[in-house]
């Protein structure tokens, strides 16, 4: 009773009505707000304080940015989307903020579109090695199966794109990655793809930003290629993973292509099976299914293969561990 009556009163003023107006749509840091209202940014400040404090909203750190969306779950969570709900259709003042913040999501949308410019030259060259991003996703969707996902937590995510692929299985989404500007591309691309129950975060995947057991559904895609200790990496994803729940790694199969390593940042030629299934296993984790997407065909020889992995957390220490290996191929 105490906590929902502190809600109420938190959220009984005009202007923090608009803003949980506006965080139903998506996460704003405190300059695009006051853009969006209107107001001063210690104003608005103020406003985000009494709300996050009163379990209304919730806020994170990025860089120099502070974060603000509307809260999940919980009572605080429940009585703001209940207070979203019961806005009129038809308000001139949510209106107007509903308009500037499309001009702050174009803004954000500028932006990516000069990132991707920029890298789009050395994205492409790889692009051209192996299979298409598109046939990746559709094999890991299909691996992962039918079942709803409570939280699907992704590590380094990037463009958001494994995110968007899972979106209708998911309760919740959560994507972490390392690269500001990644993250900026992430939330345009969500933000166009009007998928609300996602997120990004600014994170380690050494130390993840999650208590442990807490995710039904891990993915790690294209990524564990980059890293120094991938092991860790995946220890790490362990640590979050609900027991019963399921992780899905999607990398390059080994390969001699060495000039990936001076023009792309590679610290792995690619990782085997063999080499996974011990940092499946000193997780504490079990490969469940193994596969394998062949690369396209290329005149200029043979591109790369990808790998999927689907491993599981036992319920108990000791369950049965079984691994089934099937291949399949994709053609462009």
């Amino acid at each position: 009773m105490d906590e929902l009556l502190a809600g109420l009163r938190a959220a009984a003023e005009s202007t923090r009505i608009r803003i949980l107006f506006v965080l139903s749509h998506g996460e704003f840091n405190v300059s695009e707000l006051t853009q969006i209202l209107g107001q001063s940014q210690p104003r608005v400040s103020r406003h985000l304080k009494l709300m996050t404090e009163a379990g209304l909203i919730t806020r994170h750190k990025e860089g120099n940015w502070v974060l603000f969306r509307l809260r999940e779950g919980d009572l605080g969570g429940a009585l703001s989307r209940a207070i979203v709900d019961l806005l009129p259709g038809q308000d001139t003042e949510l209106a107007r903020d509903l308009a500037r913040l499309e001009e702050v999501r174009a803004t954000r949308a500028a932006a990516a579109a000069r990132y991707f410019s920029n890298n789009a030259a050395q994205w492409e060259t790889l692009r051209r090695l192996h299979v298409r991003e598109e046939d990746v996703e559709a094999a890991m969707l299909h691996l992962a199966g039918p079942q709803p996902i409570a939280l699907h937590a992704d590590l380094g995510t990037g463009t958001g794109s494994v995110l968007k692929s899972f979106a209708r299985l998911a309760g919740q989404s959560i994507g972490i990655d390392s690269s500001r500007e990644m993250l900026a591309v992430a939330r345009t691309q969500l933000d166009q793809a009007g998928i609300r129950h996602a997120q990004v975060r600014h994170g380690d995947i050494y130390a993840l930003p999650f208590s442990d057991a807490s995710a039904d559904f891990v993915t790690i895609h294209q990524v564990l290629h980059f890293l120094d200790d991938p092991a860790r990496a995946v220890a790490e994803a362990a640590r979050i993973l609900k027991p019963g729940g399921r992780i899905l790694i999607a990398d390059f199969a080994p390969h001699d292509m060495e000039q990936l390593r001076e023009n792309h940042a590679h610290r792995r030629l690619g990782i085997g099976t063999d080499q996974m299934m011990q940092w499946l296993q000193r997780a504490g984790l079990v490969l469940a299914q193994h596969d394998s997407l062949a690369p396209p065909w290329r005149k200029e020889g043979t591109g790369l293969s990808v790998s999927l992995w689907l491993a599981g957390k036992p319920t108990t220490p000791s369950s049965h561990r079984t691994t089934t290996f099937r291949t399949s191929e994709a053609r462009p």
